[in-house]
């Protein structure tokens, strides 16, 4: 099978290609803009693949993806491509309008056309919005109450896809996922900006009072489900993916301090971020019950082996740090479209 993977150079399409190059025999067709998140390193294992190609490109131009679908006829698609950071999108929501958005319409009139067999919209949890005080989990039937500019780009897709499969019958299936963690994750989010602001003894900010709860899981429980809503999952269904651990930043914080062996003293709380959601959490029944996804990793265990990874791995975020890594591009694929 020929899939299409959109923003597969980022953190969890970068690890999702890996795990479907090792498990399947399917070609990946690899199509991500390099923004400021993308990075190339993350896949310099598969490189030469012969299964992988990678296409640098905006999903936002119709006239270019019509060009890649014409050109690789993917059978599926699956859309990770997403300005991601909740602060930027206060700063300015432009940009989450015009990928998220705009470009899922854009792959979304592209699958229509070619007759995709299976869309994944690949969601976040924070469509639902916050938690209140008494409410349990978030379920695919909680209505979507999206409280900043991110995650109302990120509903305003997932109701784009909605659409498309009332309206036209298309093959669309929306993921919504709890937090990530792991390897290959930009610094700027929350785990990673912890680990490398430690290891470089650098200060760590605390949003407010730091007791936001939030649901965590590895990104490799997250791409493994997301290979079996590619395989089995039902269009025009909405699966949620959590990982059942559920810590405020307060918590999670001291607990990668702990396990890097650094002092709480790097401890800087800072004034809230504006809409700041208190609590999230997903009920997962639905996609282990239907699909038979069940989780891999143990929180405890995936969150050590993280910090270990970027103790192990410091030239890559420190390249990030820096600016060095933009220029892996074209040192490696310099010759590509």
């Amino acid at each position: 099978m020929k899939l299409l993977v959109t923003g597969g150079a980022g953190f969890i399409g970068s690890n999702f290609i890996k795990l479907i190059i090792s498990e399947t025999n399917w070609e990946v067709i690899n199509l991500d803009k390099l923004t400021y998140a993308g990075n190339l390193e993350n896949l310099a294992e598969i490189k030469d693949n012969r299964r992988h190609c990678f296409v640098r490109g905006d999903i936002s131009d119709p006239e270019q993806v019509k060009r890649i679908f014409s050109q690789y006829k993917p059978a599926a698609v699956i859309n990770f491509a997403a300005e991601s950071h909740v602060d930027r999108s206060i700063q300015n929501a432009a940009p989450f309008i015009t990928t998220n958005v705009l470009g899922t319409q854009v792959l979304l009139e592209a699958s229509r056309q070619y007759h995709v067999d299976k869309y994944v919209q690949v969601s976040t949890d924070e469509v639902y919005g916050s938690l209140e005080a008494g409410e349990g989990f978030f379920t695919e039937e909680t209505p979507l109450a999206p409280n900043s500019p991110y995650s109302a780009s990120k509903a305003s897709a997932d109701l784009l896809c909605r659409a498309f499969h009332k309206t036209y019958r298309m093959p669309v299936v929306v993921t919504r996922c709890s937090n990530n963690f792991g390897p290959y994750q930009f610094p700027e989010k929350l785990i990673p900006l912890v680990i490398t602001n430690a290891l470089e003894g650098k200060p760590i900010p605390v949003y407010g009072d730091g007791l936001n709860v939030r649901d965590w899981i590895h990104v490799f429980d997250h791409c493994s489900a997301l290979k079996l809503v590619i395989e089995k999952g039902r269009p025009g269904e909405v699966y949620n993916i959590g990982g059942g651990a559920q810590v405020t930043n307060l918590e999670l914080i001291k607990e990668i301090l702990s396990i890097a062996g650094q002092h709480e003293s790097l401890l800087n709380f800072v004034k809230d971020r504006p809409g700041h959601d208190r609590h999230y959490a997903i009920d997962p029944q639905k996609i282990k019950n239907e699909l038979g996804w069940n989780l891999l990793y143990d929180f405890r265990r995936g969150l050590t082996e993280t910090v270990t990874w970027y103790i192990n791995n410091k030239p890559w975020w420190e390249r990030i740090k820096s600016g060095e890594y933009q220029q892996y591009y074209q040192e490696w694929y310099g010759n590509l479209r």
